[in-house]
């Protein structure tokens, strides 16, 4: 039998089959780059400029790779005509405060901390059932509240964002169709149509995300994308405006259920208005545009009754019929072309989640990508896009499908219930992800603390080393598409051997993250991150200093009175800005020290290192014994084995090297 490495060789004529392939690719885009109108070139094209467009778009940017987001819109979303985009959950508040953008949010939103439960029956006048606290302490977060914002302000955030570092977003231009170069590797072609005229345009980019709505063209581009599942047959009846009520719960989060007339979500939000769901139970027959304002707004009358109703005025009305469908597919079978947001899955906008998923689809998509685009990502990242954020999705329209029909049926104890059991993944915390390439869940049977591999790091008070302020652990470091290594230890001069062996053994030239620093920083100084003028205040230059794609960082709850930072490994030191003091339980959203929550428990002798991607998520956990002679160079060992999940060293960077 012929050895493998026989078999596995292709053929001459494969080979020249491929170089022709190659040829008329390469001969295809000379053509269209010698065209009056020569193609624009990115290397990533976002479809789309919702908030999941551009919270990637954002992001990207600012990594600086080089993005083009097309929207077929003339201008963006001027007041929250999206019927899901009100509310901002927990952590996606916490989301932009690692962005730096929270502060305009928090200023201008709504913040509601309750719900309310009313019900009426024909022999029972309206009455309140009860409250409930929305975000009840168990759910450990910085921001225990929704924050109402519309959708024109998220989105105005972003182009902001970009516009300081020169991206704008391009204006009626509709996606049309993309193609894939025969040889696979060379740019896709994307084909878009802009202005009432329908002149061609045409991108070349690697990669295309698809954030383009509920009826996404770019998901009809993807073969086997089509979305799976069902709509209700019940409609309901949007209203935004300010109230004339004497309603007494009309800045709480309320469920009124009437068992005559259907059911209303009051949602309180900015600038003195509220939005009401109304469920249109009963009305006229046949044609749904017979369902007008006026109607829905007779209906909200007689739902609220003997509460008065009335409006000083109406921003918006609409309708919407409630559809739970999810892709089969978020990628194509390149990892070349991906679906976020709406375009990927739909459901009611009830438990204000639309524009959280969205943006966090992004989320997660964008370092992603960054990491692809510089030739540091094997395929296996890429491909967790799909694992991690299809798994989301089907979690959030079954739970949609259960809250929205209790909504329907108007029983405040079973929503109560439902909610109760669900509140983690409504805030957003207890969107978790399963094992995969960049979640490593071997042996994790000592794992007793909160951080756990794909979970979001849990919030934690400490002090930063360096100038004594107390911060928040998960906040201070901030998101510049690096990974972020922390190391734990209640002594550091107990642990120095540990330290010393540990990081001599991670600069080595043959240790991976040495390898794939080199790599980075070679990729960083040919295309630098995009630089913005409240950068010389953030200076992000300090967590970039050691590597621009690892930010190590040091947890001791030694006094800081018994440590210098000489006392530390070079690398370390280098690593000033993110030695922190565990030392401050008592201003912890528990009350703990934040070595305890994350770990549960750390021995005298002991090291942890808990991995956290850039998205904010727990990558990995090890901890060891300090005193073992190895402990050190087997902690580096662990760590090189992490990463060479998912990432490596461009071909070309091993070739020089």
């Amino acid at each position: 039998m012929a050895p493998a490495a026989v078999l596995d060789k292709p053929s001459e004529d494969q080979m020249s089959e491929d170089r022709m392939e190659t040829a008329e690719c390469v001969d295809r885009l000379t053509l269209l780059r010698s065209m009056p109108e020569a193609p624009l070139e990115c290397q990533v094209c976002v479809v789309g400029a919702g908030p999941a467009g551009l919270m990637l778009a954002c992001n990207l940017g600012r990594c600086g790779i080089k993005v083009e987001v097309v929207d077929d819109r003339a201008d963006q979303t001027p007041v929250g005509r999206q019927v899901k985009a009100d509310g901002l959950q927990p952590k996606t508040i916490e989301t932009f405060r690692q962005m730096r953008l929270a502060d305009p949010l928090l200023q201008r939103g709504v913040r509601v901390y309750d719900i309310s439960f009313w019900r009426s029956t024909p022999d029972d006048p309206l009455h309140r059932l009860g409250r409930e606290v929305h975000y009840p302490p168990v759910i450990d977060v910085l921001d225990p509240y929704i924050l109402l914002v519309h959708q024109g302000m998220v989105e105005s955030l972003f182009i902001e964002d970009l516009r300081k570092r020169g991206i704008e977003v391009r204006r009626n231009t509709a996606f049309d169709s993309y193609s894939v170069c025969d040889n696979k590797g060379g740019p896709l072609q994307i084909n878009c149509r802009t202005n009432v005229t329908q002149d061609r345009k045409t991108i070349l980019t690697q990669y295309l995300v698809g954030c383009d709505g509920a009826h996404s063209k770019v998901r009809k581009s993807i073969p086997d994308a089509k979305p799976v599942g069902m709509s209700q047959p019940s409609v309901w009846g949007v209203l935004d405006g300010e109230l004339d009520t004497d309603f007494p719960d009309i800045w709480s989060k309320t469920l009124v259920y009437s068992q005559e007339h259907g059911s209303i979500l009051i949602i309180p939000r900015e600038r003195n208005m509220t939005r009401f769901y109304i469920e249109l139970k009963s009305g006229p027959k046949g044609d749904r545009n017979q369902l007008g304002q006026e109607f829905v707004m007779q209906r909200a009358k007689e739902i609220m009754a003997p509460f008065r109703v009335g409006w000083k005025y109406i921003e918006w009305f609409g309708r919407y019929q409630i559809g739970q469908r999810v892709a089969n597919r978020f990628c194509d079978n390149h990892l070349r072309a991906f679906l976020a947001g709406d375009a990927s899955h739909t459901h009611s906008p009830k438990a204000a989640q639309g524009m959280n998923t969205s943006m966090h689809d992004a989320w997660n998509l964008c370092w992603k990508l960054n990491l692809a685009v510089r030739g540091l990502a094997k395929p296996a990242l890429l491909e967790s896009y799909e694992e991690e954020r299809r798994k989301i999705a089907l979690d959030l329209v079954n739970f949609d499908y259960e809250h929205a029909n209790q909504i329907a049926g108007g029983d405040a104890v079973a929503l109560a219930e439902n909610f109760k059991t669900n509140v983690r993944f409504i805030s957003g915390i207890g969107a978790e992800y399963g094992e995969n390439a960049v979640n490593m869940m071997e042996d994790q049977s000592w794992v007793m603390g909160e951080a756990k591999p794909g979970c979001l790091l849990p919030p934690a008070k400490v002090t930063r080393y360096l100038d004594s302020n107390p911060v928040d652990i998960q906040l201070d470091i901030p998101m510049l598409g690096q990974f972020r290594i922390y190391l734990l230890m209640w002594d550091v001069h107990q642990s120095r051997i540990f330290l010393d062996t540990f990081v001599q053994a991670i600069a080595s030239p043959d240790a991976l993250v040495s390898r794939l620093s080199a790599a980075a920083s070679i990729s960083y100084a040919k295309q630098p991150r995009a630089p913005a003028p409240e950068d010389i205040y953030l200076r992000p230059e300090r967590y970039t200093a050691v590597s621009h794609l690892f930010t190590f960082a040091l947890i001791t709850t030694m006094p800081k009175s018994e440590i210098e930072i000489t006392d530390l490994p070079p690398l370390l030191q280098d690593s000033r800005w993110t030695v922190y003091l565990d030392d401050i339980p008592e201003q912890d959203t528990r009350g703990s020290l934040c070595t305890n929550k994350w770990l549960g428990s750390l021995g005298p002798g002991e090291v942890a290192i808990v991995n956290v991607r850039p998205d904010g998520y727990v990558g990995s956990i090890g901890r060891w014994d300090s005193s073992v002679d190895d402990a050190g160079e087997d902690a580096a060992r662990w760590l090189d084995r992490y990463y060479d999940r998912f990432l490596q060293v461009p071909p070309l960077v091993q070739a020089s090297s």
